[in-house]
């Protein structure tokens, strides 16, 4: 009982669709066929239009959370212009900076490139020694930079 096979019904029926006058599937079986269709479609088509207001109300609120963090962002800057400008200084400086460090980074990387593939220590080694510098540096270049661009920017 356990060896025969079972036999699934069919999913799909066959429609002839040539121009010859008999016709494979009666009248009243197509129009059950074509209204579960209908009802089918007439249901994703209101699914999708429910996913795109998710979407938008989605949207909408990221764009919200942005507008009101740009708004904030452009009243500190207003209220600390000096200290605004002392942080564009410091991005550039940190940005020559980070320059230099992925020359290192990338040099050793062509250097001991072979090494890293082939040993797991090597890779490891090379992750630990240059990961969290970069990743600091890197989230430091980035706050200095969103602090120091000017109040009109929209990158900011």
């Amino acid at each position: 009982m356990a060896d025969e096979p079972r036999q699934t019904p069919a999913l799909f029926t066959h429609i002839d669709v040539t121009t010859s006058s008999t016709t494979s599937a009666t009248p009243s079986s197509y129009n059950a066929n074509g209204n579960a269709v209908n009802i089918l479609l007439a249901q994703m088509v209101a699914a999708q239009t429910r996913q795109n207001e998710l979407l938008e109300q989605l949207i909408q609120q990221m764009s919200a959370a942005q507008r009101q963090r740009n708004t904030e962002l452009g009243q500190w800057k207003q209220a600390n212009p000096r200290l605004a400008q002392r942080c564009r200084e410091a991005a550039e400086t940190l940005g020559q900076i980070q320059t230099r460090f992925l020359e290192n980074v990338t040099e050793e990387i062509n250097d001991n490139g072979d090494c890293m593939m082939d040993g797991e220590f090597m890779l490891n080694e090379f992750v630990d020694r240059f990961g969290p510098r970069l990743a600091h540096l890197n989230g430091v270049l980035q706050v200095l930079s969103q602090l120091s661009s000017a109040p009109g920017d929209s990158n900011g």
